[in-house]
């Protein structure tokens, strides 16, 4: 499971190519839409992202709006929940 979030973390999380000082709006921005297109990849909806990581729709709603400032455990929460959607390699 470690391999995953650190997988999904590589996906969603921004930074990798920020050059400092980096906006915190512009952060938030990005790590909102990585999120979205993560979830929209694995054809989840708000809802069912909320079902699986028992993290309200509004709230991911606003992550992804660049406007939620998410914790990293909750950051954990949506990479199992997404990650759990999709079928596992052999």
């Amino acid at each position: 499971m470690l391999n995953q979030v650190m997988d999904f973390a590589g996906e969603v999380l921004p930074g990798s190519r920020a050059a400092p000082p980096y906006s915190e709006t512009a952060f938030l921005a990005e790590l909102g839409e990585r999120l979205k297109s993560s979830r929209a990849r694995c054809e989840l909806s708000r809802r069912e992202l909320a079902r699986r990581s028992g993290i309200s729709e509004r709230y991911i709603a606003q992550i992804e709006a660049g406007k939620g400032n998410v914790s990293i455990v909750l950051l954990l929460r949506l990479a199992s929940a997404i990650h759990g959607s999709q079928p596992q390699a052999a």
